[in-house]
């Protein structure tokens, strides 16, 4: 893996969309210093892409059970008010937008799904009653700039049962031919 990229308060500022959560940079009550010292792992890095490409999941899911375990954050996610932490969840997907630019990946346009809501008073703290995440509900998928890493299993099964087979006589005959059994899915 490439060398980790450096994630700062002062490059979260700078970058275009982080610089419109200056308010949770720079407010002492957000737990932003953890989250910048958490994300600058080159560890978690290489789990957040590894999540994307070996797991078909968003980044944020190789790491969030971590993230959501640092005291900190666990603490204002849980006592802050709705709006506080929603933009400090949104905060943190900027963390990770830059992160994985920086490792040469793009947003593909897709949420991934990291748990599932609870249906709980309102006036409580939103979080989730299944799933991977406790306190995240999706996050953004990305991909390569240098294209997928694999081959997908639809386009692969599509390209083997595509392929001739040997019959019974040796003779090729297609996997999916006409007439033939269809496999159960």
């Amino acid at each position: 893996m490439a060398q980790p990229v450096s994630i700062t308060r002062q490059k979260f500022l700078e970058d275009r969309q982080g610089r419109t959560f200056a308010d949770v940079a720079n407010d002492k009550r957000f737990p932003f210093d953890a989250v910048i010292e958490f994300f600058g792992s080159a560890d978690r890095q290489r789990r957040m892409q590894e999540s994307e490409t070996h797991h078909g999941r968003a980044p944020l899911a190789g790491v969030v059970k971590e993230l959501e375990a640092l005291p900190a954050v666990h603490k204002f996610l849980g006592t802050k008010h709705p709006r506080n932490s929603q933009r400090f969840r949104q905060a943190i997907g900027v963390v990770v937008r830059i992160i994985m630019e920086g490792h040469d990946w793009r947003k593909s346009g897709k949420k991934g799904s990291l748990g599932v809501r609870s249906t709980i008073a309102p006036g409580t703290p939103s979080h989730n009653s299944g799933g991977l995440a406790f306190w995240f509900i999706r996050a953004e998928r990305y991909e390569s700039k240098r294209g997928p890493a694999f081959i997908s299993v639809r386009k692969r099964c599509r390209d083997f049962e595509s392929t001739k087979a040997p019959d019974r006589n040796g003779k090729p005959e297609s996997r999916t031919k006409k007439g033939s059994p269809k496999r159960p899915n």
